[in-house]
């Protein structure tokens, strides 16, 4: 995707350091951090300086493929395996990092023997992760732009764009596809807080592409279903159980039953690499629960010119802050893959899952 029209992705590596867009900046300033270390590169997952469900996998495999540069000969293997340990305790809930993470453990040990080839190993391993989310992203948006009436209002929660993975996204790869033949989809963008990642990155990325849009409070979706307003659904995923149950960014189960309960369909799109077989339905996904500050508080811009964070509630009162929730099969209309859309059920999950 075009920053200034320059292509850009969210992640990448060269010569053993990570570089990724400052997502807290944004929309507000553009910058990219550079990390030198596999710690620092899991301490930027848990911070969510990099977010989404592909970001965070290929962030996780260049964090193990840099641990496999800094690791000493005496002990390469022990050092691996701690900082697999490191990187996978930063979030608990996308499967696409523990997708990561797993990618390039088995590269460095199909070369156990060999020291020297298995950091090459582990190098090449983390770019073919980061190339396959671009890769698979790009076929979600091939796919699912078909499923796009024209002139859609097209609904989505959170951020499930190229901010979210590699490249292109998932929710909105579709649309990016649709817009760029011709079709004048317009999408209202939930707020998505308490991070407000809506407002502040699906907004900036659909600003950047052209593709004309409305920023809406969380609880105006419902409203905007009732009265005819919206066409379809589409959102991402940070897990997707064998049975079909999705887990997504707070929110999005509510928004999935109001749809159903207007019968406007509402799609998941999600690479085959957030699918996790072991999981056998929702209830048995991890569910993340952050720091409360982040109900509490809020970053903005101020009219001065600085980025400051503010209180917004009683400094009394206590807060919950579960990052995500999970949606029933049952609400799911499709999910988009890479390789076609399937049915939300068994079947259809374990007919593109991979091992």
């Amino acid at each position: 995707m075009l920053v200034n029209g320059t292509p850009t992705r969210t992640v990448w590596m060269t010569d053993g350091v990570v570089h990724m867009i400052d997502q807290p900046r944004l929309p507000h300033a553009f910058e990219v951090c550079q990390l030198q270390h596999h710690t620092q590169t899991a301490n930027a997952i848990s911070t969510m300086v990099v977010r989404g469900a592909g970001a965070i996998g290929a962030t996780g495999a260049f964090g193990m493929a840099q641990a496999a540069l800094e690791a000493p000969d005496n002990g390469f293997h022990q050092y691996i395996q701690e900082a697999a340990n490191t990187l996978s305790n930063t979030r608990p809930t996308a499967q696409n990092l523990f997708y990561g993470i797993r990618s390039v453990l088995r590269a460095i040990e199909s070369e156990a023997d060999d020291t020297a080839r298995a950091r090459l190993a582990a190098v090449d391993a983390a770019h073919a992760v980061a190339d396959d989310d671009a890769a698979c992203c790009k076929a979600i948006g091939e796919h699912g732009a078909a499923l796009i009436p024209h002139a859609a209002n097209v609904s989505t929660h959170c951020n499930a764009g190229w901010l979210a993975f590699v490249d292109w996204g998932s929710a909105l790869s579709p649309i990016y596809v649709a817009h760029r033949a011709g079709n004048p989809v317009h999408v209202y963008v939930d707020e998505t807080r308490p991070r407000s990642q809506g407002a502040r990155l699906t907004a900036w990325e659909l600003a950047s592409e052209g593709v004309a849009h409305s920023i809406i409070a969380d609880n105006a979706a419902g409203h905007l279903m009732q009265r005819g307003e919206i066409d379809m659904v589409i959102v991402g995923s940070d897990r997707i159980a064998a049975n079909g149950d999705v887990a997504n960014k707070i929110g999005t189960y509510s928004s999935a039953v109001v749809a159903h309960r207007h019968g406007i369909p509402f799609y998941v799109a999600a690479p085959t690499t957030t699918i996790d077989p072991e999981c056998p339905t929702g209830m048995d996904i991890p569910i993340e629960e952050r720091n409360g500050e982040e109900v509490s508080h809020t970053w903005g811009w101020s009219d001065e010119g600085s980025f400051i964070r503010v209180r917004t509630t009683p400094v009394v009162s206590p807060t919950r802050n579960p990052a995500f929730d999970v949606t029933p099969a049952e609400l799911v209309k499709g999910i988009i893959t890479e390789k076609g859309i399937v049915q939300a059920n068994p079947r259809g999950i374990s007919s593109v899952a991979r091992n």
